[in-house]
């Protein structure tokens, strides 16, 4: 029988600890998609509602709100930009809905992302609203 040593044996080692991790945090991501797909007391799960609003809100986008959307979810990598992006229009689409919006508008666009993102993509959304010249001071509360 061969006994491994010296380098072999490093080698052998980094990529266990390496599969290893890269199996932990598949599973990870694929354990939290599994927990937004279970449905809840009312029968739908998180990701069935957020294609709801989506749906029911999409003729209620203009263009400007298309593209002010799109400029604030530029620095999401691109792996994970679809997913962001409607996860936010379900937030907007949720709030657009239960507020009888004719229209999606630049308010409820910061509004839906301050709500729907973790508050360490604030301090980005703060930057990019001030590039843009747009006050933040209404939306303080939601911070």
């Amino acid at each position: 029988m061969y006994q491994l040593e010296g380098w072999f044996l490093l080698f052998i080692l980094f990529w266990v600890v390496v599969l290893v991790g890269l199996f932990a945090i598949g599973g990870y991501f694929m354990f939290r998609k599994f927990l937004k797909k279970l449905p809840k007391d009312d029968g739908k799960s998180d990701m069935d509602w957020e294609e709801y609003y989506v749906n029911q809100t999409r003729h209620l986008w203009p263009d400007e709100q298309k593209a002010l959307l799109e400029d604030l979810v530029s620095p999401v990598p691109e792996l994970f930009r679809d997913v962001a992006r409607h996860k936010i229009a379900g937030k907007i689409g949720e709030i657009a809905l239960n507020e009888k919006a004719d229209k999606i508008t630049q308010e409820l666009v910061i509004r839906g992302y301050i709500l729907a993102t973790p508050k360490r993509d604030h301090k980005f959304l703060r930057k990019r609203l001030a590039e843009k010249q747009i006050s933040t001071a209404p939306y303080e509360s939601l911070f």
